[in-house]
């Protein structure tokens, strides 16, 4: 069914584009508030933020563990100190910021999000990455790597 405007001079145009950008602004919105909660109240400081289930089960660091310390340091401007609690989501930071903004454009463009980066290699590929990321940030010769 068409919308009919009341006012001839009204564009109805932007309305949809609004509506088909409300899913990037949820997103968008998620990830403000959580990142202002986590500059203001400082995952360091015990009793914050509730810890890491894996690493409380097995003493084992998941691919995940440093990544509130890692937001809270980037969001003071430590970007030393946040590539130390998580490389690899740190170098993905870029990577994620630029699908996120592929994303809205091309759905304020009314097209599909469709990249090589959905693939089923790449998607493996990429599993296959967070695996090894994962083994290997827990072996002693990669301390670095631990948060």
């Amino acid at each position: 069914m068409t919308r009919v405007s009341v006012h001839a001079h009204e564009d109805p145009r932007p309305r949809t584009v609004l509506r088909r950008l409300v899913p990037q602004a949820a997103v968008l919105g998620a990830v403000a508030a959580g990142t202002l909660l986590v500059t203001f109240r400082d995952p360091n400081e015990a009793g914050h933020y509730p810890g890491c289930p894996f690493l409380a089960l097995t003493g084992f660091y998941c691919p995940g563990c440093g990544m509130t310390r890692l937001v809270h340091a980037l969001a003071h401007g430590d970007v030393g100190t946040a590539f130390g609690l998580n490389p690899l989501l740190f170098v993905l930071l870029p990577v994620l910021g630029y699908l996120y903004v592929r994303w809205t454009v091309l759905a304020a463009r009314g097209m599909p999000m469709r990249s090589d980066l959905f693939r089923p290699v790449v998607a493996y590929s990429f599993v296959g990455v967070i695996a090894v990321y994962w083994v290997v940030r827990n072996l002693p010769f990669a301390q670095a790597l631990a948060p």
